[in-house]
């Protein structure tokens, strides 16, 4: 297995500079995209485990995990994991059921292990833990699935789906209200014991068996149900961490009057986003719903229903663009909507969304052929860089990339192990990052200059600097 690094090490110099871009810049780049990869089934995700450069993972809705490899472009022919047996559904493109959330460890190069999130086929969510062989990187260890958590759904729709680690060390769920239509049963809002649809949930997977409550969780001590972070959600669909703040961001699918984005600060939870009394920013008129926002966290951008130009049918939450080839762009939001062929950007600075672009006319078509359309879901590489799948309606499923219109070279440094602040070499200035950050890292994952991704930084990690000293 190659040489594990934090994610981002390779773009720190740039994130150091930029910071969190206080201000929308003079001028943008041009971009365009890409396509990589084509022929997936239903894909619904697109990932990487920490530190990996080479490999992307992509999550195919019927059932299988496939591994996509960067330098040539090919899918390996045995897929990464296939559980096709115990998921329910995901075989068309409008099922909401089947294999739908994949999140790597953070400690994955030690541990191995990764989550994913799937709809059984007696249709109730499922969140199982498994190991990567031991003895093959490309092949997960079937015998070694443990079920953490599983959650009965009453309908078919509205499984929600995303899991992924936190900069805290956590595992957070999102799950959708349960399905039908308006919440028949309140479940976003119901916050006791075992109600724990219309949620994102935060769990410690290393903590105990099979795992833990955060003791900060805003019910741990009593008052709901101890697994909730936040509530009032509807069929959240795609999440993610702004890898460099930490903020989670969470796309909402509306009813039939507004998508919404909700920003949750890194570290803060017991956030109420308001469904089935609230659409957006907006009050439903529900039964048993008084029109009142007092105490709900409202959405740092809707849109309305349609296919007007800022309009959409369904809403897919991206990332925040994080990456080293198109270092202009760093702190914008990308999103998209599913229904209808819609691709925007933003940035959310000082409480507010500013620099709204619609991407469509850069990004709709590929630089090398094929429609961006049916947009699933945003990932990221090992790097920060975008990519955008394309469901598709069968096998012709297909992942693009977010590219510079002059080219799309790699960053550099490329793969330079112990190069801390980007500059090309292993050097004394990266010696002094490394001696700063000596002990157990902050989080339970690998941080800086924790080269062998053992949680802390210690005399191993001195050693593979000094091994690539001057490279």
């Amino acid at each position: 297995m190659p040489m594990q690094i934090r994610s981002g090490v390779l773009c720190l110099a740039a994130a150091l500079t930029l910071g969190s871009v206080a201000a929308p810049l003079a001028a943008e780049p041009e971009i365009r995209t890409r396509r990589i990869a084509t022929g997936f089934n239903f894909p619904v995700g697109v990932y990487h485990a920490p530190g990996d450069h080479e490999r992307l993972f992509v999550v195919e809705k019927p059932g299988r995990i496939q591994i996509l490899m960067l330098e040539t472009g090919q899918v390996l022919p045995t897929p990464f994991l296939t559980i096709t047996g115990l998921v329910g559904g995901g075989t068309s493109s409008g099922s909401e059921q089947g294999l739908l959330g994949l999140a790597f460890h953070p400690n994955y190069a030690k541990n191995g292990q990764f989550f994913v999130n799937y709809t059984a086929t007696n249709g109730a969510t499922t969140i199982r833990r498994y190991t990567v062989n031991p003895d093959n990187p490309n092949q997960a260890n079937l015998a070694s699935g443990t079920t953490l958590l599983t959650i009965a759904q009453p309908f078919s729709n509205h499984n929600g789906g995303w899991i992924g680690f936190g900069p805290d060390g956590y595992l957070y769920i999102a799950t959708g209200d349960g399905g039908s239509g308006n919440d028949p049963g309140n479940r976003a809002q119901s916050i006791g014991a075992g109600q724990l649809l219309g949620k994102i949930l935060r769990i410690d997977v290393d903590g105990g068996t099979p795992f833990a409550i955060p003791a900060d969780n805003p019910f741990a001590n009593g008052g709901g149900d101890a697994r909730i972070w936040s509530w009032g959600l509807r069929n959240p669909w795609r999440c993610s961490f702004d890898r460099e703040t930490g903020d989670l961001w969470i796309a909402d699918v509306g009813r039939s009057a507004r998508e919404e984005i909700n920003l949750q600060p890194a570290g803060v939870g017991g956030q109420n986003y308001g469904w089935r009394c609230m659409e957006g920013n907006a009050c439903t008129g529900l039964s048993g719903c008084t029109c009142n926002s007092a105490g709900l966290t409202m959405p740092v951008h809707t849109y309305t229903y349609g296919s007007g130009a800022n309009q959409g049918r369904s809403i897919t939450g991206g990332v925040v663009y994080r990456g080293c080839a198109i270092p202009e762009l760093q702190g914008t939001y990308f999103f998209a909507d599913y229904v209808v062929q819609r691709i925007w950007s933003f940035r959310y600075e000082n409480g507010a969304v500013t620099n709204f672009q619609s991407r469509l006319g850069e990004l709709g078509t590929a630089v090398n052929g094929g429609t961006v359309a049916q947009i699933v879901a945003f990932g990221e590489d090992a790097q920060g860089e975008v990519y955008i799948v394309r469901q598709g309606s069968g096998s012709n499923g297909e992942i693009f990339k977010i590219v510079p219109l002059e080219g799309d070279a790699p960053c550099p440094p490329d793969g330079i192990v112990g190069d801390l602040n980007g500059d090309g070499v292993v050097n004394g200035a990266d010696l002094g990052i490394l001696l700063g950050s000596w002990g157990p890292c902050p989080g339970k994952g690998p941080c800086v200059a924790d080269l062998d991704g053992d949680g802390q930084v210690a005399g191993s990690d001195l050693a593979i600097m000094l091994g690539n000293w001057g490279k």
